[in-house]
């Protein structure tokens, strides 16, 4: 018994040890930290969005992994990735970014109260849709396209992290 109790409370110590270091680490940190997000994080770079996502925030950031840049031409992705191009990718980018911290049941929540439906304000001051269909949550962009939201509340310590799985364009 005395072994039992000592086995769960090393387990607990190390999750909520986890837990309060992920709490520590910025959007940043944790995108820089996860090969997922590679090209996000050039994105990032490119644009000159990193030092205002490390800010205090809170922001929600709905971030696209690499498969979801690789359904991009690539020639598209590179010419975006262009120092001459930097104004329009960081168009792009705070398109994925809402201000405040919108946990997933945040957004449920809001869901039930928009029957299935609600608009959100990006960063950029461009509208983004989120919408519940088919028993999941996904985001329409200003062109009509959906990208699924894949995974949820990746916290933050200036806020939360929506894992999607395309790149959305504003219009």
């Amino acid at each position: 018994m005395k072994k039992l109790i000592l086995i769960l409370t090393t387990i607990l110590t190390i999750g909520i040890s986890q837990n309060a270091l992920a709490q520590k680490q910025s959007i940043v940190d944790i995108a820089v930290s996860n090969n997922d997000f590679s090209t996000l994080v050039t994105a990032l770079k490119a644009a000159d969005l990193v030092s205002a996502l490390q800010g205090d925030g809170p922001f929600t950031v709905f971030a696209p992994t690499n498969a979801a840049f690789g359904k991009i031409d690539s020639n598209t992705l590179n010419s975006l990735l262009e120092p001459k191009n930097k104004a329009k990718l960081a168009s792009i980018l705070t398109y994925h970014v809402v201000p405040g911290k919108l946990a997933a049941a945040d957004v449920v929540a809001a869901l039930e109260k928009g029957n299935g439906m609600v608009k959100v304000e990006t960063l950029g001051g461009v509208v983004l849709t989120v919408v519940q269909k088919k028993g999941k949550i996904w985001l329409q962009d200003g062109n009509g396209n959906y990208s699924e939201i894949t995974s949820t509340d990746i916290m933050a310590s200036n806020g939360v992290i929506h894992v999607i799985g395309d790149v959305v364009m504003p219009k």
